[in-house]
């Protein structure tokens, strides 16, 4: 069995030497075949964890509001003008069909402080969701009950600094808090606002158990965008409605969804016509060989060694061609990646289960192809062969 083993890998490798050409052609094209998936795949993979990056750093992205919360009044004032449930951010959290993470509750109004209009923001301590998956780390403000986070621009026209003692009077209710912190100058509404914990908010508001929106992270997952999750939503908490707030992450993430619709297409044309290349070139291969089969045929040489030259050869050149092509394609994507991705070449990393799959599915994909010109050898009459050459 062994020497049987010896001799087809002998006359395989043979015959390999002896007709480079043909076997450089079928492993141009099964290279071609690995390096395109692995291109696309590990830049699609590279943009997922440069999207995610962003996305945390960007801040959140979904607000839910009230349902009957005018949205014209809500983009002008930068707060909605009706207010929901507090328990809606903790069944938020509970959902197992909303993709949705990092959940905080707000409750926001416009107030008189010190001569001057200020936002008053309350801020629970982010809410995780329920659903499963690594713990990640809270966003957002995380301000101890009795304590506040002071807007720059409040605090640089007031002198106030950490530490100080922060009284607020609304409707002839006043208490005093402490500064935990001054923002760092934002050019943003969050340059006039007071944030305190959610609780003393409400207290100083007489508003208990009351939040006027919901900040949230979209999962962004394939396939899930904003219409799905308006419609689970609708079904879970028909009176809140959700907006997304587009940010160039989203450019991002289209070029990614693009990208991957590209692949989706291209990678099965791409194997499916290496597959059919691979069939023709060792279809030709068996009529140039013909006399040959003839011959091993009439010296007793079985069917089965028959074929295991063609079907060897052609997982021979399976493995070769994933070899080089997963190196081919990685590099592909680490060099031209950035230009079609914005991300920077330390996201991109070598996706090594991609190699095995490639080690694995190539040689199948080879065999596959060719095995009916495999069968078409062995079924010859050799000395029908043998009297037409």
């Amino acid at each position: 069995m062994r020497k049987e083993t010896m001799s087809v890998l002998r006359l395989l490798l043979r015959e390999i030497q002896f007709r480079k050409l043909n076997f450089l052609m079928g492993l141009v094209s099964v290279v071609a075949a690995v390096a395109l998936p692995v291109a696309l795949l590990t830049m699609c993979e590279a943009s997922n964890r440069e999207i995610t990056r962003l996305m945390r750093n960007l801040g959140f992205n979904l607000i839910i509001v009230p349902a009957d919360t005018n949205m014209s009044d809500f983009w002008d004032r930068s707060y909605a003008d009706k207010t929901m449930p507090e328990e809606y951010v903790s069944r938020l959290s509970k959902s197992k069909t909303l993709l949705i993470q990092h959940l905080v509750a707000r409750l926001q109004q416009r107030i008189e402080w010190r001569g001057r209009k200020v936002l008053l923001t309350g801020v629970l301590p982010e809410i995780p969701m329920e659903q499963g998956g690594a713990k990640k780390a809270p966003m957002g403000f995380q301000i101890p009950e009795g304590q506040a986070v002071l807007g720059h621009e409040l605090a640089n026209s007031t002198g106030l600094k950490a530490g100080d003692a922060l009284p607020i009077a609304v409707g002839g209710r006043t208490q005093r808090y402490k500064i935990k912190e001054v923002l760092r100058e934002q050019g943003s509404l969050d340059d006039i606002r007071i944030l305190l914990h959610l609780h003393d908010a409400q207290a100083l508001l007489a508003m208990p158990g009351r939040v006027t929106d919901i900040q949230a992270l979209s999962c962004y997952c394939q396939g899930y965008d904003i219409a799905n999750l308006r419609a689970d939503l609708a079904r879970e908490f028909p009176d809140t409605r959700v907006s997304e707030l587009r940010t160039q992450y989203l450019v991002r993430a289209e070029t990614r969804a693009t990208i991957e619709r590209y692949a989706a297409f291209l990678i099965p044309a791409v194997l499916a016509i290496c597959a059919v290349w691979v069939g023709l070139l060792t279809l030709g291969n068996v009529r140039e060989r013909r006399a040959e089969i003839g011959i091993l045929r009439a010296m007793g040489v079985s069917s089965a060694k028959v074929a295991a030259l063609f079907l060897g050869k052609a997982i021979l050149l399976g493995v070769a061609g994933a070899a080089l092509g997963f190196p081919l394609g990685t590099w592909v994507a680490l060099h031209f990646g950035p230009s079609v991705f914005p991300v920077t070449s330390a996201k991109f990393e070598p996706l090594l289960p991609l190699l095995w799959q490639a080690l694995i599915g190539a040689p199948l994909l080879c065999a596959i192809a060719s095995y009916l010109p495999a069968m078409v050898a062995v079924t010859q009459d050799p000395a029908a062969v043998l009297r037409e050459e």
